[in-house]
Order: C-alpha cells, then sequence, then structure tokens
C-alpha cells in the first residue's frame, strides 16, 4: 500500500485532486466510480448534485474558529441552537465537533468524501439544508437514501455517519469512497494529528490538545 502523505491526510495540499466541470473538487481515483454511481442512480430518476466535496484545512479552520468564537450558529442533536459562550470548555468543543471537524481531521481533507442530495427531487428554488429530515421518510431525498443503502456499497461508496454513534451526527448525506478513505483511515493516527494541531495551532489550540485522545477517538475514528 502506498504511503499517504500527511499534506493530503491534513489538508494542506490539493495535489492528489481533480476539478470537476461542477468546480467541486475530487481524488482523482474517485470522479471515476462516482461518475458510475451517479448514472446508475440516473437511470432510477434520482440525479445526484455535490454540496460538498474536499475541504482544505484553511477551510475548515474557519469554519472552526466562527463555531468556537460565536460568530457562527451551533446547534444541538435535536437542531436547537447552542449558546457556545454559556458551555464549560470541553463542552464548548463537542458542540462544535458534533457537526463539525477540527481543523487537520475532516474526512473532507482527503477528496474522498461527498456532501450530495436529489436535484431531481426538488424545485430550482429549493436549497438544500443538508439536515437528516430531508433524507428520511416524507424528506425530498428519502428516495436517495433507500437507493444508497441498497447500491452505493456496488460502486465502492458508503456512509460513515449513517446514524449517530455517539460522535458525529447523523449525516445520511455524507459518501465517502472506501477504497481510498479505510487505508487514509488506517494511516492517521493520534500521533500525527498530535503533531499536526502542535504546529498548526487552530482556536482553543490548548484545550484541543488536553482533550485531544478523546476528540480522535469520538469524532475521528468513530464511524458507522
Amino acid at each position: 500500500m502506498n504511503i499517504v502523505s500527511v499534506d493530503i491526510l491534513t489538508g494542506l495540499t490539493e495535489q492528489h485532486l481533480l476539478t470537476r466541470a461542477d468546480g467541486f473538487m475530487l481524488h482523482q481515483q474517485v470522479e471515476q466510480p462516482f461518475n458510475a454511481l451517479c448514472k446508475a442512480a440516473a437511470n432510477e430518476g434520482i440525479e445526484i448534485e455535490i454540496a460538498s466535496a474536499f475541504r482544505s484545512y484553511q477551510r475548515q479552520a474557519i469554519i472552526w474558529h466562527g463555531k468556537l468564537s460565536g460568530l457562527r450558529k451551533v446547534h444541538n442533536l435535536q437542531g436547537q441552537q447552542v449558546n457556545i459562550n454559556e458551555l464549560s470548555d470541553k463542552a464548548k468543543l463537542d458542540a462544535v465537533l458534533l457537526y463539525s471537524a477540527l481543523p487537520g481531521a475532516s474526512r473532507h481533507h482527503w477528496g474522498t468524501e461527498l456532501d450530495i442530495y436529489d436535484a431531481a427531487a426538488i424545485t430550482s428554488d429549493y436549497k438544500p439544508k443538508l439536515e437528516p429530515h430531508e433524507y428520511q421518510a416524507g424528506g425530498p431525498f428519502f428516495k436517495l437514501t433507500q437507493w444508497l443503502n441498497q447500491h452505493a456499497v456496488s460502486y465502492g461508496f458508503f456512509l460513515p455517519y449513517a446514524h449517530y454513534n455517539g460522535g458525529v451526527a447523523a449525516e445520511p448525506w455524507h459518501l465517502s469512497y472506501q477504497p481510498l478513505s479505510e487505508p487514509y483511515m488506517a494511516a492517521f493516527s493520534v500521533d500525527i494529528l498530535r503533531s499536526f494541531i502542535r504546529t498548526h495551532p487552530v482556536t482553543e489550540q490548548s484545550l484541543v490538545l488536553q482533550h485531544l485522545d478523546n476528540i480522535y477517538d469520538r469524532y475521528v475514528i468513530n464511524i458507522c
């Protein structure tokens, strides 16, 4: 197995990516199987579109800072807004990590992850919110959910956050290309992450380092 560079694992490079016609960036080896997945879904009347794909460390750091500083909204599992300033130190981290990865530890850094929706199920003025209810029975993307549950694995994809497992909230829109993401995850040790955070300061760096083992176990490697 090829050794994965730390820069790829932590979102510091785009060397492994290609830019699609829709402007989103994916790992070069993900484009072909993803297109095959989309073609098969289209035969069932499902038009898979990407809402988010590769995300750099810098972009994730902006999101992280915005949420911990109160500039961006933070929500709990029930979808209720949380006042980040009223929480204890560790509770702040947990509140943000529920929906937003630690910079340097996001699977979206790898180019193997996509957030998707079914454009055929909505009108042109509908903006997907990427909320669980949209992908559940009665939601516009329930047909997509059912189709993915049956067919995604045939194209190498799986749903790492299909349901809440005590770490990251359920993300039924989050698709991962397993032939790459699995070895990437295996190569991404807590020691690599610790070294990275020490040399790439993030908001609440000392607090993150203090709780890094728990963060790694609960939010990084804890997938479905």
